[in-house]
């Protein structure tokens, strides 16, 4: 840390403690060479997490947007929210693991979607029809029979 009074490049610190918000600490430095004392403060560099939308653009991502989305589909159905917490924390430890910050929204809307087919097929359907924008009834069709397939396949 340079001096702002002289430039000298070594100093010590006197006193650290976290700053009245807790969201950084001040520290009191004295210059080795002239011997003033200034105030620094140190900060986490937050880099935001991102998901990168269907048409290109970039959002921040809003965990209460997601658990949002979720309510919606999972509406008087017999879901704990415990368990809708759980979905949405798995997106998020999804996004926080990406060495690049960021993730498509295709890729977060099908972990979601895993997990509410295997706890909710009707909060599935609900979810699939909003995030995959079905066009008609053909394309909805389509996915119950998919369901409908996978479940004769477990029998």
């Amino acid at each position: 840390m340079k001096c702002p009074y002289c430039g000298f490049g070594q100093d010590r610190v006197v006193d650290s403690r976290e700053a009245k918000e807790g969201d950084s600490i001040r520290r009191r430095r004295e210059c080795e060479k002239c011997e003033r004392r200034f105030t620094t403060y140190e900060r986490i560099d937050e880099i935001p997490y991102m998901v990168v939308k269907k048409d290109g653009r970039r959002e921040r991502f809003d965990r209460q947007k997601v658990l949002s989305g979720l309510l919606r589909a999972c509406e008087k159905r017999p879901i704990a929210s415990g368990q809708l917490e759980a979905i949405v924390d798995a997106a998020e430890t999804f996004l926080l693991d990406s060495p690049e910050r960021e993730r498509t929204t295709e890729e977060i809307g099908e972990l979601i979607m895993q997990q509410l087919k295997g706890l909710d097929t009707v909060a599935y359907i609900r979810f699939a029809s909003v995030y995959r924008d079905f066009k008609d009834v053909s394309e909805f069709k389509q996915e119950l029979e998919g369901l409908l397939g996978n479940r004769r396949g477990l029998k």
